[in-house]
């Protein structure tokens, strides 16, 4: 074309970066606890070609940060505890359970029984009761154990509910091994911990509930985003059982 290479030189055409901006902003105004990290993957599965770096820039320009985490407090461990933790090794290898209170809009107590597999990470079920004993653990069990057959073990604290009678005479009897950790020794049964501490930060400190029909409908809807959309550092940012597309 009878042009200098020297005076051809590129530049760079500024990018429009409003529709991503928008995206982002909608993901975080829709999942209000999730971190740039999260919603990169959810942006991703969208369609956007993207990487972390731009969406973290992207989200410190919009202010998107949440608040910094404090400093949590060392804890004394047990010497033997990777003895006495048994490690799940495939699918209903081993289910947890635990008990979370919270209390209605009319100030009255209720409980929720957060069932968890703990190898895939999928919480298989959150019973919302204003009554929580032996007998209702073992009615919130028994459907999952029809649909998704009896895991090998059942990893438990120490709470009345899970040492009462009935119910270990009808674990013994579909054939689960139940196991519980050792008084005042929480991180043992971590998986689930780290469940319930989501749970109260995306559902119950956010939700005003009214009656438990009330909460047991809006944790329903909330599990099926946190099984099928939410994306879990664990699981290299995949969701326990994404959905099909």
């Amino acid at each position: 074309m009878g042009v200098a290479r020297s005076t051809m030189q590129y530049k760079s055409e500024p990018k429009d970066d409003d529709a991503l901006r928008l995206a982002m902003i909608r993901l975080a105004k829709k999942y209000g606890r999730y971190g740039y990290r999260k919603v990169g993957e959810l942006l991703r599965a969208e369609g956007w070609r993207i990487n972390h770096k731009k969406v973290e820039r992207l989200w410190r320009e919009e202010g998107l940060q949440l608040p910094e985490r404090h400093k949590k407090h060392k804890r004394l461990y047990h010497h033997d505890a990777s003895v006495i933790r048994l490690r799940p090794k495939y699918p209903n290898h081993v289910w947890s359970v635990d008990l979370v209170h919270d209390r209605l809009s009319s100030g009255r107590p209720y409980k929720m029984l957060t069932v968890l597999d703990e190898f895939t990470r999928e919480a298989l079920c959150v019973q919302v009761a204003t009554k929580m004993g032996a007998h209702e653990v073992v009615e919130a069990l028994a459907p999952l154990i029809v649909q998704r057959g009896a895991p090998d073990h059942l990893r438990s604290d120490n709470g009345p509910e899970f040492i009462a009678e009935p119910l270990q005479t009808w674990l013994k009897r579909v054939g689960i091994d139940p196991i519980r950790i050792l008084p005042g020794s929480p991180w043992e049964n971590g998986y689930n911990e780290r469940f319930n501490g989501t749970l109260r930060q995306e559902v119950l400190n956010a939700e005003w509930f009214a009656t438990t029909r009330q909460a047991q409908t809006v944790i329903n809807a909330w599990l099926r985003q946190y099984n099928r959309i939410r994306p879990h550092e664990a699981l290299g940012m995949r969701p326990p059982v994404p959905e099909t597309i």
